[in-house]
């Protein structure tokens, strides 16, 4: 009734009802469900742009994969409660995972029991080689990745890239909306330098989507920053939040902030 009420009095004042998707939206990234630490990061990250440039709505089906400790999440599932689903394809455990991540899965668990935050979210597992289904086929309106293709090219190399494409594609409706965020290496530098930078280049990424089936539909340039060079002494993770060197020109990688982002919109052919 709630959702009903914002599109009806969005319709009244003469707004459309994207107007009342980009106001939840909003209201998902402003809420008290998200920590104070959360939001400082909002600066790089730009949760409400990026996210209406995939055109996230609240009626859609979002399939978020390794969402982790639930930066993304806190708001993608959000806006999606109620009329939508929000499913996460968290990490795959078994008996040679090590506690980090068991412990990360066990916490998202946690959340989604009732009365937590995430109380109605499906969970299931995504792993580059070992677990692909991450929803029943042809299910989900959108699925999103945010800086994870690195660990795939890092982990498996092509066979994880191409792994985990091909899963994305699987999962979506035709027309359904692939949207990926990712630390951007240069197109210049050494195709070497994807191994253990945290970088990639933006005509692999593209190549592997396409490969998959999807089509490009828009880049954007909300996440860029091109104050950073993508060359590092410990790849991506010299420049906050992780500051690898510690200490050492600790300010001068505060002042180049967090890594430079592509931000691809890939659709799934009708």
């Amino acid at each position: 009734m709630k959702k009903l009420a914002q599109i009806v009095l969005a319709a009244s004042l003469g707004f459309s009802a994207n107007y009342a998707t980009a106001d939840a939206i909003s209201d998902a990234a402003m809420s008290d469900i998200r920590t104070a630490k959360a939001k400082v990061r909002d600066e790089y990250r730009n949760p409400q742009q990026t996210l209406r440039f995939f055109g996230l709505t609240s009626d859609m089906t979002v399939v978020e994969v390794s969402p982790g400790g639930g930066w993304y999440a806190d708001i993608i599932s959000s806006v999606v409660k109620g009329d939508g689903q929000y499913v996460a394809a968290h990490y795959y455990v078994d008996e040679s995972t090590n506690d980090y991540y068991k412990k990360a899965l066990d916490g998202f668990k946690e959340q989604t029991k009732p009365g937590m935050k995430y109380e109605g979210a499906l969970i299931t597992a995504f792993h580059p080689t070992k677990a692909l289904d991450i929803a029943q086929a042809g299910s989900a309106d959108m699925v999103l990745t945010f800086r994870n293709v690195h660990n795939w090219y890092m982990r498996s190399e092509d066979e994880g890239v191409d792994n985990a494409f091909g899963a994305f594609f699987k999962a979506l409706k035709p027309g359904g909306v692939l949207g990926v965020v990712e630390h951007q290496l240069p197109e210049s530098a050494d195709n070497e330098a994807m191994k253990n930078s945290g970088y990639m280049k933006r005509s692999y990424v593209v190549a592997a989507a396409e490969k998959a089936g999807f089509t490009l539909e828009a880049s954007s340039d909300v996440n860029a920053n091109p104050m950073d060079t993508a060359d590092h002494p410990k790849g991506v993770w010299t420049l906050p939040p992780r500051l690898a060197l510690e200490d050492q020109d600790r300010v001068k990688y505060l002042a180049i902030g967090e890594s430079n982002r592509m931000t691809l919109k890939f659709k799934k052919p009708n």
